[in-house]
């Protein structure tokens, strides 16, 4: 059912946090069906949001099409203009935003970084030139290489990181030409419900439409003839079933999967100066970042003395409800990966491997006794071979490992199927360098980790993903070359 239509009346309205709709066609639109999050800081239930069906896809997508010829008409400056009124208005509900992110799972302060990312991420795509290039001319005949719309895009948005993750796929697809329909997870449905709502009040009906739902919508939109390429962000075993859906009708893809990043600690590092950067990349958002350290591989000679500040420093780590602003480390996200996590504490009694930290479900005694919290947990030395090492648990548990040499920790950080993220930290930047350029990952860092900027792309190895976002490369992506060749004017005459 519709609520209401796409007018210039609605530019002066202020959107309604408190209810939540689909956005097809330039409307508000209900559902027969609903469901409901659970706040993971409190156990409560969050507003009830969409459960869409195969009708409401077809809908979005009959409209996709239709509003997606004429988009893809507009100049890269008309189209300018409207992400950056978009992003105007995106800013004045920052604190409606982070409440949001907090009600999904985020604390505080990193709720507010997201925000401040994906306010960046709009400015900085709306810079970028996407311009032909004359790639050879001999003087009877030139080609010339243009990017043009793909079409009807859709965004598959994972729950770690809806904020950014959603104007990170708006902002590029509608850039470039397509029209997008954005697919939030159905465990962090509302920041993504909103973004684009008020995306209704800058854009054409059908340009930017989203589709909230239960699990069975992602299948449904990687099946469906109609849409023309799937961005994906989420875990490898969802990535490889997208990947195998799209084949079917040959769509664009563009796979951002998870990781198990190593971080190299040498011998020569000041360990003072290098454990609060190196503990804030291991639990930042709870261990809940694709490229959040999840292999800390520290040189023998200074192991103990590393070990023990990383520990101490760990402690300091305010874990508790995001609403509190002191708090560092929140909830897990949801119950299905509380219940993974959890596995992975499990081994530890299992498999007898030494807890230097944590290792277990936070005391609830200190409040948020429903919430879904873990202890940040630190593992001394386990096996290598061990799930923890060999897998990314998702979550605030990390294993700290010895090495001796530099081929074989670098051969012994490469002994995975993904390739996401790593790190070097060393005082040689000249040596730092010579290992990072090594390592088999998409983003290596020297003395730091995780650090990204929206302007530089950003893209896995191995498992860990197919193509790139972000960046001119990105931009590329939500495109289709096309090489133009024409007679010079002479030959053309003749």
């Amino acid at each position: 059912m519709s609520l209401s239509a796409n007018s210039g009346a609605q530019l002066a309205t202020r959107l309604d946090f408190a209810t939540f709709y689909n956005v097809i066609d330039g409307k508000l639109m209900t559902t027969a069906e609903t469901h409901r999050t659970v706040n993971p800081a409190t156990g409560e239930c969050n507003p009830p949001f969409p459960l869409s069906t195969r009708q409401d896809l077809d809908d979005a997508v009959t409209a996709a099409k239709k509003a997606q010829r004429a988009w893809a008409k507009t100049t890269f400056e008309e189209r300018r203009i409207k992400l950056r009124a978009y992003n105007d208005a995106f800013e004045t509900y920052r604190d409606d935003f982070v409440k949001l992110a907090i009600m999904e799972g985020k604390t505080y302060n990193f709720a507010q970084l997201e925000f401040s990312m994906a306010v960046g991420f709009i400015s900085d795509t709306s810079k970028l030139q996407l311009v032909e290039e004359v790639v050879t001319d001999d003087g009877a005949r030139s080609s010339t290489l243009r990017y043009v719309p793909i079409g009807v895009t859709c965004g598959l948005i994972p729950w770690n990181g809806p904020l950014v993750l959603t104007v990170g796929k708006i902002a590029p697809a509608v850039y470039a030409g397509n029209a997008i329909i954005v697919k939030p997870s159905p465990e962090s449905p509302y920041s993504g419900l909103k973004q684009v709502e008020l995306a209704m009040q800058f854009f054409p009906p059908g340009v930017i439409q989203v589709l909230s739902g239960g699990h069975d919508l992602g299948p449904m939109c990687t099946s469906h003839p109609g849409i023309d390429k799937i961005s994906f962000t989420g875990s490898i075993a969802t990535g490889k079933l997208v990947m195998e859906s799209c084949s079917k009708t040959l769509k664009r893809i563009t796979l951002e999967l998870g990781g198990n990043d190593a971080a190299i600690i040498c011998e020569d590092v000041d360990i003072e100066k290098v454990v609060p950067p190196v503990a804030t990349f291991c639990f930042l958002n709870t261990g809940q970042v694709c490229v959040a350290i999840k292999r800390l591989y520290v040189h023998e000679s200074i192991y103990k003395r590393f070990l023990n500040a990383l520990v101490a420093y760990s402690k300091t780590l305010k874990v508790g409800p995001g609403i509190e602003q002191d708090t560092f480390m929140g909830p897990v996200q949801n119950a299905a990966q509380y219940k993974r996590v959890q596995s992975y504490f499990d081994d530890i009694t299992k498999e007898g491997q030494k807890v230097a930290l944590g290792g277990g479900a936070w005391d609830k005694s200190k409040g948020g006794a429903e919430g879904f919290f873990f202890n940040p947990t630190l593992i001394d030395n386990p096996p290598e071979d061990s799930r923890l090492v060999q897998e990314e648990p998702f979550g605030p548990i990390v294993p700290l490992l010895q090495w001796a040499d530099d081929d074989e920790v670098v051969a012994r950080a490469n002994n995975t199927n993904m390739g996401l993220g790593a790190s070097v930290w060393s005082t040689d930047i000249g040596r730092a360098e010579r290992m990072a350029r090594q390592l088999e990952a998409g983003n290596v860092w020297v003395n730091s980790h995780a650090e990204v900027n929206t302007q530089v792309p950003f893209g896995g190895h191995k498992w860990s993903g197919i193509g790139t976002e972000w960046g001119l490369a990105g931009l590329k992506q939500w495109c289709n070359s096309q090489t133009v060749w024409l007679p010079s004017k002479k030959a053309a005459a003749c």
